[in-house]
């Protein structure tokens, strides 16, 4: 999942032969539909972009979770399933996530729970943290808290962090960094998700 500049990304078919090689089967799961992204373009700001978000994450996380649950249930993925997000791709995936038996790992790409996330936290599957250490979207700070948080909760945590990204640097096509943040995306996600 991606944030709503990520949408239809050419870098998705790129990402996707990564986790192939990797053994992975990747779904592109769209939670924001025409309406959400006509909305978010033309909301006033980032307050008003923010106050959509959380109007709508109730929906999109809803959405993930039946995604997750569907495919937990198909023989040929052996009962495990991962979920990455970008941006606020990754804030849906860590709302949809929290405490979810159904969803074995976790990679967030820029990007934490959502502003203003109240439900309380108890545990979350092992997770990877990747973060550009220039994103001035969501700074690095967020990615060493959210850290911290999965540490306080015991559960197994990485921060990847890529010298001199950008807030989108895991989106641009054909880059170093984007390559081995896929890589890694990939290897930690086929690791958790063939035990």
């Amino acid at each position: 999942m991606s944030g709503s500049r990520g949408f239809g990304a050419p870098v998705y078919d790129e990402i996707g032969q990564t986790f192939r090689a990797a053994g992975l089967n990747a779904y592109l799961v769209h939670v924001l539909s025409a309406a959400d992204l006509d909305a978010i373009a033309t909301a006033g700001g980032a307050r008003a972009r923010i106050a959509y978000y959380t109007q709508r994450l109730p929906d999109w996380t809803s959405a993930v979770r039946g995604v997750a649950t569907y495919l937990d249930g198909q023989p040929r993925h052996g009962g495990k399933v991962g979920v990455l997000g970008t941006s606020l791709g990754a804030q849906i995936a860590s709302a949809a996530s929290v405490g979810r038996s159904d969803i074995d790992a976790l990679v967030l790409v820029d990007g934490g729970f959502p502003n203003g996330y109240s439900q309380p936290v108890r545990s979350m599957p092992p997770l990877l943290l990747i973060w550009g250490s220039a994103d001035q979207t969501f700074p690095l700070s967020i990615g060493r808290e959210l850290q911290r948080t999965a540490q306080q909760l015991g559960g197994p945590v990485t921060l990847d962090v890529y010298d001199g990204g950008a807030h989108d640097f895991f989106l641009r096509l054909g880059t170093r960094n984007a390559g081995a943040a896929h890589q890694s995306a990939a290897k930690f996600l086929a690791a958790r998700l063939s035990r």
